[in-house]
């Protein structure tokens, strides 16, 4: 199963709520452990107090009886004078005293507290409480969804020999304290809840504020392109990693763009060295045949030669061929710098306009003709490769546009026809502006500079002219107007 790839600020925003929600729920634990352990020691405690209280009482009653102190005379030495019922009604605890076997002797009015008592005790805890270094155990046990806190102590003679059992169940209330736990969980809650909201607010924004340097240096790092010129990321009150590195990105651009302008003066220098290469030797090639014939005619030549005008018109033949090799030549090189030549035809501007046009798929491209008819002299071919030309520059002048518009406009002016295309893109600079259609000039890291250069001469030839206007970040307007 393909893992769900999760962006830094959800990462950093959904950290933050589990750490809150984390700490929420370890406070709330400790809390409840807390009050449950306080809980238990409150019972303990006070059982402690009562069994203290209850031996004491205990003390006085045998230390005041007429009978002689000895286990068999337990149960008439407490039920004298119903001692037993008013020492639990004044402790409010019931109070059972057993043998040393664990047989019961005598135990309290049950009116405070539900009798849970067996009449013998288990044989464990009368091993237990003998074995105990104290003379005293406590056990915890659950009768009915009662909870006990039982002791077991011995009640000793003055001489501190064992007469009895002492056990005196306690019954756990936690009433008190489970409502007050409650109400603390109810306002703890409530705090919590409100934290958790602040926590969200505080998670947004902050992970919002960490990541959004990063999120701008993503986008340029994705937008860097090799033929196109880059912007450097500008950021303030950033952390100093951040810093570092839009300082080495921004390094990174300069670079790039000086590695750029010296490939594509390399790669235009080389083309013309190559095409200039090719030409010489294309040249070499006919020239070489004809200095051979002139200085062949040369040497032969003689005015009385009665074959003179055969050999003359041989001569001229040889030359003529190569002249003719030699104008194809110069006519391959126009057609490889897309010059060929001209020819005049009446053309429907808007058509051919629009006929241009349906190679771009480009949607945002609109066309727009004030007549659908307007006849001017021009040929089709170039009228075509003018319009494509102007296109593709303004096309690529619109590459970092978020919404891109390119409008080519045909409308007629007195006696000339204008096409104007503009669009809303990078613009050009004021210091490019007097070499834009300047030969071998380009802005581009590919291309050999001449769109724009054979788009003016084509132009001039027809008696027209081209002009533009542009703003940086705004667009750029081309006119092309020639006579109709």
């Amino acid at each position: 199963m393909k893992r769900v790839k999760l962006s830094l600020r959800t990462r950093i925003f959904i950290s933050m709520l589990l750490l809150v929600l984390g700490a929420s729920i370890l406070i709330v634990g400790v809390t409840v452990y807390q009050y449950k352990q306080e809980a238990e020691n409150y019972h303990k405690e006070r059982l402690e107090r009562k069994e203290q209280a209850i031996m004491e009482n205990i003390k006085f009653v045998l230390a005041s009886t007429t009978y002689n102190i000895v286990t068999e005379n337990i149960h008439e030495i407490f039920m004298e004078r119903r001692k037993i019922y008013e020492m639990a009604q004044v402790h409010e605890m019931q109070i059972n005293i057993y043998d040393l076997e664990g047989e019961l002797l005598v135990k309290s009015n049950e009116s405070f507290f539900k009798d849970t008592t067996d009449t013998q005790l288990e044989p464990s805890i009368v091993a237990e409480l003998e074995a105990s270094p104290g003379k005293r155990i406590q056990k915890k046990t659950e009768v009915n969804g009662d909870k006990f806190q039982s002791s077991y102590s011995y009640i000793t003679d003055g001489k501190f020999k064992p007469l009895a059992i002492l056990y005196l169940p306690y019954v756990q209330d936690d009433s008190l304290l489970n409502r007050d736990l409650k109400n603390f969980l109810v306002k703890m809650g409530e705090v919590y809840l409100f934290m958790l909201l602040l926590a969200i607010v505080m998670a947004y924004f902050l992970s919002r504020y960490i990541t959004k340097s990063l999120k701008i240096i993503s986008e340029k790092i994705n937008q860097t392109r090799l033929d196109k010129k880059n912007q450097k990321i500008e950021i303030n009150n950033a952390s100093e990693e951040i810093y570092a590195l839009v300082s080495a990105y921004n390094s990174m651009i300069d670079e790039l763009e000086e590695s750029a302008v010296k490939l594509a003066t390399s790669e235009r220098e080389q083309a013309w060295r190559e095409m200039a290469k090719q030409v010489a030797h294309e040249i070499k090639n006919p020239l070489t045949p004809m200095r051979l014939s002139v200085q062949s005619f040369e040497r032969n030549f003689d005015k009385d030669d009665p074959n003179i005008d055969e050999k003359v018109a041989e001569y001229s033949g040889t030359l003529i061929s190569q002249i003719d090799t030699m104008n194809s030549i110069a006519a391959a090189f126009s057609n490889f710098a897309k010059m060929p030549a001209q020819q005049n035809e009446t053309l429907n501007v808007p058509k051919i306009v629009k006929l241009a046009l349906d190679i771009f798929n480009e949607d945002y491209i609109t066309f727009i003709t004030e007549k659908d008819e307007i006849l001017a002299k021009f040929d089709r071919t170039q009228l075509i490769r003018v319009i494509t030309n102007l296109v593709k520059n303004a096309i690529q002048a619109c590459q970092e546009v978020e919404d891109p518009k390119i409008l080519v406009n045909v409308l007629e002016e007195e006696k000339q026809v204008c096409v104007s295309i503009s669009d809303n893109g990078v613009g050009i600079s004021e210091e490019n502006k007097e070499k834009v259609f300047e030969p071998k000039f380009t802005t581009k890291s590919s291309g050999m500079g001449l769109g724009l250069a054979m788009v003016k001469n084509i132009v001039e030839t027809y008696k027209g002219s081209i002009n533009f206007t542009s703003k940086q970040n705004k667009g750029t307007i081309f006119k092309v107007r020639f006579p109709k």
